[in-house]
């Protein structure tokens, strides 16, 4: 149950402070183009709370469902407007100002975005060295002569200093099946290997790309030392506790945490004998593990945690700059995450990607959970990650989004009169067909990762 509660809490907050970065954009650009702003709402729905405020009496509200937000603005489509303030109305505006207006939201939200980076660059982002653990026989990897050891240090001459750059790197290149070169160090010794991703499986775009090219990081040993217990879990009805060793499970030794982890995944619903060792004491206890849907199918699940490993100085990695080249860095970094989404967007409707990319509020709710619980800084991340996302999908030519507003703005400079209303009529029909199936097909893939 508290999993959820942080699920739900994450998701409002995360679409809370996005949506009133994407809203204040419109706010603040209408306000310093002479535009009169009615209400800034974050949320749709009857407001839970609301406030005037002094400039041009506009309403500041929050709505109860937090899934949006909008900004009112003085409109004579929308009610009758004073003489007085005619001018001051959004459709009187010439076509660059109510662009720059539309326009303003998404940039909001790629700005976010770049301070968010910039940041996390200043302070410095903690990863592992990208070390290869183990290279598949016959795989890509092995085709390009990678070896167990081998230190990825750059990808197409741009320097990977953890996995996080050498996963983003080759995310980007495996969309267009492009080679991709890759230097490596071992030994003191640099080498150079070029990935042929043409001949890697199909779909890379969907989970999993480092294994499906024959990669695996270098892992280290986790001491199967209990370390956290979920409360009413199936380990703490079986009476494990926080300091436990584990032995032996059904007879067979527990050399490492993922040996336990493995044997209890395959085995949900069964009743298991485990051998412990308690304060020096050997102890044996019955312990049946939960099932839960991961991936399609029923795994095991106890509820505990092992012991946190500390990564040993060697394998530590920091991606830090000053702040002057962490804003350059911040910028680079949203504008590669901003062109990697257009291209998997490209991709899906030419049907070259999976539209099992698409992740919808339960996905997010979760990755929302995960990242608060992490920290400020994976949460920063995340934020980032999602603003851009936001940013993007509004700029797409698609009616109802902003985007597809600045489409019949650019149509009405060009011919020099307004879209007809039958046609943003129409438009408007077709972006609701549009949104609605995205929105099911990105409900479906949600509810096919988390409940199989």
């Amino acid at each position: 149950m508290t999993g959820v509660l942080l699920s739900v809490l994450g998701f409002i907050v995360t679409l809370g402070i996005l949506v009133t970065v994407h809203e204040f954009g419109h706010f603040w650009v209408a306000r310093k183009l002479g535009v009169k702003v009615l209400r800034f709402s974050v949320g749709f729905g009857r407001p839970l709370w609301s406030v005037r405020g002094r400039r041009d009496d506009t309403e500041y509200a929050i709505g109860v469902f937090p899934l949006g937000g909008y900004v009112k603005m003085l409109d004579e489509r929308e009610g009758p407007v004073r003489e007085e303030e005619l001018a001051r109305a959004f459709n009187r505006q010439n076509v660059k100002v109510r662009s720059a207006i539309v326009l303003a939201g998404p940039l909001f939200n790629l700005v976010f975005a770049v301070l968010a980076y910039w940041l996390l660059f200043s302070a410095g982002i903690p990863g592992i060295k990208p070390v290869l653990g183990e290279v598949a026989p016959a795989s890509v990897a092995a085709q390009a002569g990678l070896a167990p050891g081998d230190e990825i240090v750059s990808v197409d001459g741009k320097p990977t200093p953890a996995w996080d750059s050498v996963f983003m790197a080759l995310l980007g290149k495996a969309l267009s099946r492009e080679p991709v070169t890759l230097e490596t160090e071992a030994g003191g010794v640099r080498r150079s290997h070029v990935l042929q991703l043409r001949d890697a499986p199909a779909q890379l775009d969907q989970g999993d790309l480092l294994g499906k090219l024959g990669i695996r990081p270098v892992r280290l040993p986790v001491p199967a030392v209990v370390g956290v217990v979920e409360r009413g879990g199936a380990a703490e009805q079986a009476g494990l506790k926080p300091g436990d060793r584990l032995l032996r499970i059904a007879g067979k030794p527990i050399q490492d945490w993922r040996d336990w982890a493995a044997y209890v995944s395959g085995h949900p619903g069964a009743e298991l004998l485990l051998e412990i060792e308690r304060a020096g004491r050997p102890l044996t206890l019955t312990l049946r593990p939960a099932g839960r849907p991961v991936a399609g199918k029923i795994t095991g699940y106890v509820g505990a945690a092992p012991q946190p490993v500390e990564l040993p100085a060697s394998m530590r990695a920091e991606v830090r700059y000053s702040p002057p080249v962490a804003l350059v860095k911040g910028m680079e970094k949203t504008a590669q995450m901003a062109g990697l989404m257009l291209k998997v967007l490209w991709k899906m409707v030419t049907g070259e990607a999976s539209l099992q990319n698409l992740s919808g509020p339960l996905s997010i709710a979760q990755f929302a959970r995960l990242s608060v619980s992490d920290g400020l800084a994976p949460f920063l991340q995340f934020l980032a990650v999602i603003s851009i996302s936001l940013g993007v999908l509004n700029l797409l030519p698609v009616p109802l989004l902003d985007g597809g507003h600045l489409m019949y703005y650019l149509i009405e400079a060009c011919k020099g009169s307004a879209v007809s209303e039958r046609v943003q009529l129409a438009g408007q029909q077709l972006g609701i067909v549009l949104l609605a199936c995205l929105t099911l097909i990105a409900l479906y893939n949600d509810v096919t990762r988390l409940w199989g």
